[in-house]
């Protein structure tokens, strides 16, 4: 089934039309009636008082919601208001190594307990010398967001000099300088994480694969296909049971228009974990970008099935399979 081509671009339109007006939304992505709550304990079970707790939205390509809050006596934390879907904790406390884990959370079931146990770091020091600098680090982010990349670079300097233990920072260095054109500059951050990383037995393994990722963006913006995508494989070779992994490295080829590419790694991170919607929702454009209104047609209605119903994004994928059906 394929459609006349003033029809197809008067959908096409249409999407367009409806990103614009969910521009409005997307502050909000993230928000629901999900609950979400743990607790935080040093390798003796000992409660950690005082650790902050930051959580961050990571289905949103507008940005991501990040929340944060410190535990109590007892070592709990605990946030309400949550979005279905892909959430990332980090956890830092004075004399402890961070920690950070992803978690799905649902707003139709009650979720899990989160137990985290932080170690002691080397040195008895946290890489966080000076968690006043955090705030330099929401700043730089802000200012990423925004396209102000000298600012931010400069942000992300300043939390550096004052945390040299805190190499993961390398890698938004890295993101400013690439977005700046200045790649040289770019491979040189991104080859120190990978450098820094074989010595991480908590988070190497994920900035490993992040900064491969990285790598293979410059090459893609460079226009070398052949070394972006050996790049983008060793990325989910890495962490090949991470479907957020083969899902930016998805979102990575769809925004330079890959379809083929797009489409291989929007399909394994479905695989990897097949009760997430966002794949599906991609795949859905991915086929509309084809033109294949079935397989489009497919992907929407597999979406539509995992999508919890109060989702904003319901409404407007209901409109588009309205569309495709006349």
């Amino acid at each position: 089934m394929r459609i006349n081509e003033d029809v197809f671009k008067n959908l096409i339109l249409l999407i367009v039309i409806m990103f614009l007006i969910q521009g409005f939304v997307l502050a909000q992505a993230g928000r629901g009636v999900g609950r979400l709550g743990g607790v935080v304990l040093d390798e003796k079970d000992n409660p950690i008082k005082g650790a902050k707790v930051v959580i961050t939205y990571l289905q949103d390509v507008g940005g991501g919601l990040k929340l944060d809050t410190t535990t109590n006596k007892k070592g709990e934390w605990s946030f309400i208001g949550l979005g279905s879907g892909k959430w990332s904790i980090m956890v830092t406390a004075e004399g402890y190594a961070p920690y950070n884990q992803e978690v799905t959370v649902s707003q139709l079931e009650r979720n899990p307990k989160v137990v985290i146990k932080l170690k002691k770091a080397s040195g008895g020091t946290s890489i966080i010398q000076d968690e006043s600098t955090l705030e330099l680090l929401d700043q730089g982010n802000q200012f990423f967001k925004e396209g102000k990349y000298d600012t931010a670079l400069a942000m992300y300097q300043q939390f550096y000099e004052k945390n040299p233990a805190a190499y993961q920072i390398l890698l938004s260095i890295g993101d400013c300088y690439r977005e700046k054109g200045q790649f040289d500059k770019a491979m040189e951050n991104y080859n120190k994480v990978l450098e820094l990383a074989k010595d991480d037995k908590i988070m190497g393994v994920t900035m490993t694969a992040k900064a491969l990722a990285a790598i293979g963006l410059i090459y893609l913006k460079q226009n070398n296909l052949e070394e972006a995508t050996k790049y983008f494989k060793q990325s989910v070779d890495t962490a090949p049971q991470d479907e957020v992994v083969a899902f930016n490295v998805g979102e990575v080829f769809f925004t330079n228009q890959r379809l083929d590419e797009a489409q291989k790694y929007f399909e394994l991170a479905s695989k990897i974990k097949p009760e997430w919607p966002e794949p599906y929702l991609k795949l859905g454009y991915v086929f509309l970008n084809k033109n294949d209104i079935p397989k489009a047609i497919e992907y929407f209605e597999k979406f539509l099935k995992l999508e919890p119903q109060d989702s904003s994004r319901v409404a407007m994928v209901h409109q588009i399979l309205q569309a495709l059906k006349k």
